[in-house]
């Protein structure tokens, strides 16, 4: 079982709304969890809740603070509704482009310390796990905090290899983290050239990693509250993000 609340973290530059979700036998591990491009909803509650129930004290920012509260920014419509979804990303892609990388970095390290400054976060390394856009960030934070971030999932994940010269991959070479990346299937945003040169980066750094293609489930799958929802594929990410946790912060 766990219990959430919603809090809001005080740092330099940063004022963000965030989930906290904590098992009820005491302390552990922390996580980090990286929304999607839809932001906090309850959703995200439900997903943060399951992970503390495995034992995890799960840290969720509006990472999208600088634009507006999660309310302000949420869905009004359900996006299991045809073209509600379509819609929705109309307006919410821009404020994707707008996270930079440079803000990104500064926001990473002060959600970390949030974390790991919360009551009943045990000392030691974290994990660390990303959704859409946010997998993005969950690979940079790894990247960007190698003696701390010891797990890092990335499910349904766009650009995570690029072109650009910021892009995520090319900071694996300071890694030390254990990954498993859960991607969508026939997705634009990482097609199989994309996945092909992520996977090749996680061998040329000597990194544990799994980095699947996902059978026949569309970007966004583990999103209940949206049409691409798969239900196998969100039951299997919830598996391999437990064990790729169990096996790297319980040790």
């Amino acid at each position: 079982m766990s219990t959430l609340e919603l809090v809001t973290l005080s740092a330099p530059d940063v004022s963000a709304e965030a989930y906290v979700a904590r098992p009820d036998d005491g302390g552990a591990a922390g996580v980090l969890f990286c929304m999607d491009a839809i932001g906090l909803r309850p959703r995200i509650a439900e997903m943060c809740e399951r992970i503390a129930s495995w034992g995890y004290v799960v840290l969720a920012p509006n990472l999208f603070y600088r634009e507006g509260s999660a309310a302000a920014l949420a869905p009004t419509a359900d996006l299991r509704e045809p073209g509600a979804r379509e819609e929705f990303f109309a307006e919410a892609m821009p404020r994707v482009g707008r996270l930079t990388s440079d803000q990104v970095l500064p926001d990473v390290a002060a959600y970390l310390d949030a974390l790991r400054g919360l009551e009943g976060v045990a000392d030691g390394p974290v994990g660390v796990t990303g959704y859409c856009m946010g997998a993005r960030v969950a690979l940079r934070a790894a990247c960007a905090h190698p003696d701390l971030v010891a797990a890092c999932g990335g499910f349904h994940g766009g650009g995570l290899a690029t072109d650009e010269p910021d892009s995520p991959h090319l900071g694996l070479g300071s890694a030390r983290a254990a990954f498993v990346m859960g991607h969508a299937d026939n997705d634009g945003s990482m097609p199989p050239e994309a996945v092909a040169t992520l996977g090749a980066a996680f061998a040329e750094h000597g990194l544990e990693a799994s980095n699947e293609v996902y059978p026949g489930a569309a970007h966004g799958y583990s999103m209940a509250d949206t049409s691409m929802h798969d239900e196998a594929a969100t039951e299997r990410h919830f598996t391999e993000l437990r064990d790729l946790l169990d096996r790297t912060l319980r040790r």
